[in-house]
């Protein structure tokens, strides 16, 4: 059997569909983010990338660069191996300790990355908890899906962000079964952010453990950086609250929190935690270093909300269409996959803009979009040049816009 022709026939239909994904190849640069090298095949060009998840450009700081440094020199490279053999490391239990009194938890638990704490984390309760009833929100992440469908757990899927329709599906569930619900803050693709207290209520009402993903929100939100549950002061509501390193804190790895018998109770039991090998000792400590700055600074904090405010109100005038949402994601709408891809492409190589199309299945058909992300280190300048080049695409392409 041919299988390369199984796989080039299914290939195709992708990119017939305008659904392939194309990585660029992009290099970092230190000091120069949002700036990045983009090798092609016509040799290598300064690009400005506006849709990282480093949002807040923790990537480069001093401090966080100057502890991954400093540990990579006296500790090494890697970890050696998983925890429960040769890889905990003191960096990993200073790590877990500083995410504990972040979110005010008894514990926490590292893991390899934001995907594998949710897939190890949901995957175990709903597996370990006898006749356990997992209630997901409509919109969670894939990483949630995962994590439901492989523990063999019920599932029961509520409306996006419906607190009648999650208290409506808990009541039909009797009063001794363990209920988990499971949603997210903030989410990433539309940029709305969950009623958490309103979901609270609900969860409590009906004795259900409350599960939330802060991914988008740990370091955005909050005073200290705790995300959007420490902004609304629900902190200790919350049974389970997960997030990652990986994005505003500009390193690697996830994360959950919680009771110490919980963390405990996935540690013993996730075949996600057992069997992998430990994030690098330099990892956590950058990781460290930049929540202990986020704690502290509300520098960045401030800085990128001004940046959001400022290129949505120059959207606004160009009529450029994006999704309203009381996040840091814009979402600007263009609602065609081949558009889509083509605009993206357009951006790059005539204006040196990298914003990656954001087609299906990342969201339904007939939603893609460039999913852009502003950063404190975006200047005035490149907001100029980002609506000066959407402006001029909008109109070659006949595309709709927003009507004041």
């Amino acid at each position: 059997m041919n299988f390369d022709a199984l796989f080039q026939d299914q290939l195709k239909t992708l990119k017939d569909e305008g659904n392939y994904r194309i990585f660029a190849d992009l290099e970092r640069r230190c000091g120069s983010f949002p700036r990045a090298a983009n090798h092609t095949e016509n040799g290598v060009r300064d690009v400005t990338v506006w849709c990282s998840n480093d949002y807040l450009g923790m990537g480069q700081h001093p401090d966080v660069v100057c502890a991954m440094m400093e540990t990579a020199q006296t500790c090494g490279t890697g970890a050696g191996g998983t925890r429960n053999i040769s890889g905990t490391n003191h960096h990993h239990l200073i790590l877990e300790q500083e995410l504990a009194e972040l979110h005010g938890k008894e514990g926490a638990l590292l893991f390899t990355s934001g995907y594998v704490s949710n897939w190890a984390a949901l995957s175990t309760l709903g597996a370990r908890l006898p006749g356990a009833v997992i209630l997901s929100d409509s919109l969670n992440h894939a990483s949630m899906i995962e994590g439901i469908r492989h523990s063999r757990a019920q599932k029961v899927i509520w409306k996006h962000n419906d607190v009648e329709d999650l208290d409506a599906k808990l009541a039909l569930l009797p009063a001794n079964t363990p209920k988990i619900v499971a949603f997210e803050s903030v989410y990433s693709m539309d940029g709305d952010i969950a009623p958490i207290a309103g979901i609270l209520d609900v969860c409590e009402k009906h004795g259900a453990m409350s599960y939330i993903d802060e991914v988008h929100a740990v370091g955005m939100y909050g005073p200290r950086g705790g995300g959007v549950a420490e902004r609304e002061g629900l902190m200790n509501r919350i049974t389970l609250i997960e997030g990652t390193l990986g994005k505003a804190y500009g390193c690697f790895g996830g994360y959950i929190t919680g009771s110490a018998a919980l963390c405990d109770f996935v540690r013993s039991f996730a075949s996600g935690f057992i069997f992998t090998t430990a994030l690098p000792p330099a990892v956590a400590a950058a990781a460290t270093a930049a929540i202990r700055h986020l704690k502290v600074s509300e520098i960045e904090r401030a800085r990128q909300r001004n940046r959001v405010s400022i290129l949505r109100s120059r959207l606004d005038a160009a009529g450029i269409p994006y999704m309203p949402n009381p996040s840091h994601i814009i979402p600007v709408m263009i609602g065609d996959p081949v558009k889509c891809r083509m605009i993206s492409d357009m951006l790059m190589d005539n204006w040196g803009i990298y914003v990656q199309p954001i087609n299906y299945p990342t969201v339904p058909k007939g939603t893609e979009r460039l999913r852009i992300t502003p950063s404190p280190v975006h200047t005035d300048a490149d907001i100029d040049r980002l609506v000066g080049a959407l402006d001029n695409l909008w109109s070659q392409c006949a595309l709709s816009r927003m009507v004041a």
